[in-house]
């Protein structure tokens, strides 16, 4: 008896296609590939962290110069004002770390490397995220670091155990909250291409403003920092819980421990705003 051809075993047989890689596994994979591209000019990527760390060095010494004037504002002393710095800097710049590029998405779409990202098996946020990553933006957090730890030691704080460990828990929390907001203002420009600098003014924008105490600004600056977009939730309200502080702004004394619920709020915000655009998506045709 004949055997069958090889051309019908293979047409037979069942197809079988590779895996998608899980994203959460991709990012450090595609992070680390870039990283080892950036870290062929050693002298260039040390320049430049240098370049970041010296940048956010500026601002401190803007605080500095601020609180050498005024000593105090709205009764927070240069050491709680490194506090409330320390910890909006610690979460914007480490969500500028990890999900900063999500910010170009409007560059991708305009020159169609968007449509790339889409045909690959890796979700298209981790390919955002990781776009050209550089362990350069670590330069940002190191004086933000500096200024949390002095401040953590020099104060008063009475460190009971619920503070001890809620304090890795609102840092974490904080940073979900920034990576959030910039993933909700990448997806607005599935909509609206060019709205990266409106975007840019709420992610660069309100570090700026957390990095003093809120109680300085308007009453509808606070409210609006804390119930529409919860920049708050970043540095203010894990300082008051800390400093063990009434807020001066009159707003409940629960809000300093909602900083885990907001992320989880946001966190589902952005990945519906996120999934959103992508089903709104049009290819640009290029």
């Amino acid at each position: 008896m004949a055997e069958p051809s090889t051309a019908r075993t293979l047409t037979t047989e069942p197809r079988r296609t590779p895996p998608a890689p899980r994203s959460v596994g991709a990012y450090p994979l595609l992070a680390w590939t870039w990283m080892r591209a950036m870290a062929q000019y050693p002298v260039s990527l040390l320049l430049l962290t240098f370049g970041q760390a010296a940048s956010t060095g500026l601002e401190l010494t803007a605080l500095f110069f601020v609180f050498g004037h005024a000593h105090q504002l709205a009764g927070f002393g240069i050491n709680e004002a490194l506090l409330i710095y320390g910890l909006a800097g610690v979460a914007f710049c480490l969500a500028d770390f990890f999900m900063g590029s999500v910010e170009r998405l409007g560059e991708h779409v305009r020159k169609g490397s968007f449509d790339t990202m889409l045909v690959r098996p890796v979700s298209p946020l981790v390919q955002l995220a990781t776009d050209e990553f550089s362990p350069r933006r670590l330069g940002k957090v190191v004086p933000a670091v500096a200024a949390l730890c002095y401040a953590l030691a020099v104060l008063d704080i009475d460190w009971t155990p619920a503070r001890i460990l809620m304090l890795p828990v609102l840092i974490v929390s904080s940073i979900v909250i920034c990576c959030c907001v910039w993933t909700l203002g990448a997806s607005i420009q599935f909509f609206i291409a060019d709205a990266r600098e409106v975007a840019n003014s709420v992610t660069y924008g309100g570090q700026a403003m957390t990095e003093y105490p809120l109680a300085i600004y308007g009453r509808s600056v606070v409210r609006t920092a804390t119930f529409v977009v919860p920049l708050a939730f970043a540095s203010w309200q894990p300082a008051l819980f800390l400093l063990d502080r009434p807020d001066p702004t009159g707003l409940p004394e629960w809000l300093r421990y909602a900083a885990p619920g907001v992320a989880l709020l946001m966190s589902l915000a952005a990945t519906l705003a996120w999934r959103t655009g992508l089903r709104h998506y049009r290819s640009t045709g290029s």
